[in-house]
């Protein structure tokens, strides 16, 4: 008696319509022979028919991909939307965003520096114009 193997998920098991294609897989094989066939006759005079199949195989690829790829259950085209939708059209937005405090600890010590140095500039000028200042050493004459 003969055993024929049966899938134990059942929604996995796509139906077939002819020689063992889908009907999405037929469609996708179709577009790719309605856009690759001309590319294949109107180039291969002109550029010659190496470089023409090559085209042709070139132009039907994408087809080819969005026919046979599918990744957990989802086939290309979804996949691609999904991705468009994410990067593009919705991008997140974070809820949380870290506070850096490096960079506000290395601000502060710039402002506190600046500080100090206006201050500094400040008394300078401050002492050279009082007329009853005591010079210090190094500002007398020998």
């Amino acid at each position: 008696m003969a055993y024929v193997p049966v899938p134990k998920d059942l929604s996995k098991v796509k139906t077939k319509v002819v020689f063992n294609l889908t009907k999405r897989q037929i469609i996708c094989f179709s577009l790719a022979g309605v856009c690759g066939i001309p590319v294949y006759f109107l180039t291969k005079s002109a550029i010659g028919t190496d470089v023409a199949a090559t085209l042709m195989i070139i132009v039907m690829l994408p087809f080819f991909f969005f026919a046979m790829y599918e990744r957990d259950g989802f086939p290309a085209e979804k996949i691609l939307l999904h991705v468009i939708n994410q990067k593009f059209r919705r991008p997140g937005i974070r809820a949380y965003q870290s506070e850096n405090l490096y960079e506000r600890l290395t601000e502060q010590s710039k402002v506190e520096k600046e500080g100090a140095r206006l201050e500094k500039k400040a008394r300078e000028a401050r002492e050279a114009r009082n007329p009853f200042r005591i010079p210090k050493k190094a500002d007398r004459k020998k």
